[in-house]
């Protein structure tokens, strides 16, 4: 019989499955995971990587490693497709709105991401670890975007 005591939140759940898409990243320098979620069910999700059909930086090593470019600095160096970015494109290649969906991301958003986030109408986005990109933060925040840094410990409604 299941232990209602140590039965994950939602948001602990979607935050888990978010760190479980991370795991098939191909990105030699940090690997992340997302999930876009409404109503309780999973929309999308999408890991950091290359596009499809195209050699994975753990095949080509990674450019952006090798110039020794400051992580959130630099993007069009980066081959990979970032997870959050992933998300949005595999939504709308299968035709699935992620309008008024919340984000589940393993890190903060970078800059380039946030404002795709923010055209694609999502309104909330829970993140585990951060991310050095300032602009980021500022734009999300003037969108009106509501951003929460997951805490294992708070027990959402069920």
């Amino acid at each position: 019989m299941p232990d209602e005591e140590n039965r994950p939140s939602w948001e602990a759940y979607f935050m888990d499955i978010a760190a479980l898409v991370a795991k098939r990243s191909t990105c030699l320098r940090r690997t992340v995971g997302a999930a876009a979620v409404k109503n309780k069910q999973i929309l999308a999700t999408g890991y950091n990587g290359v596009p499809t059909g195209i050699r994975h930086c753990i095949e080509t090593g990674c450019l952006r490693q090798q110039m020794n470019v400051t992580s959130g600095e630099r993007h069009e160096l980066c081959r990979g497709i970032h997870a959050e970015q992933n998300v949005i494109i595999q939504a709308a290649f299968h035709g699935v709105s992620i309008k008024g969906a919340s984000l589940f991301c393993t890190n903060l958003p970078c800059s380039i991401c946030a404002k795709m986030i923010i055209n694609a109408g999502i309104k909330k986005i829970y993140f585990k670890d951060g991310y050095a990109d300032l602009m980021s933060t500022e734009m999300l925040s003037d969108a009106g975007i509501e951003v929460i840094r997951f805490n294992r410990n708070h027990r959402g409604r069920d």
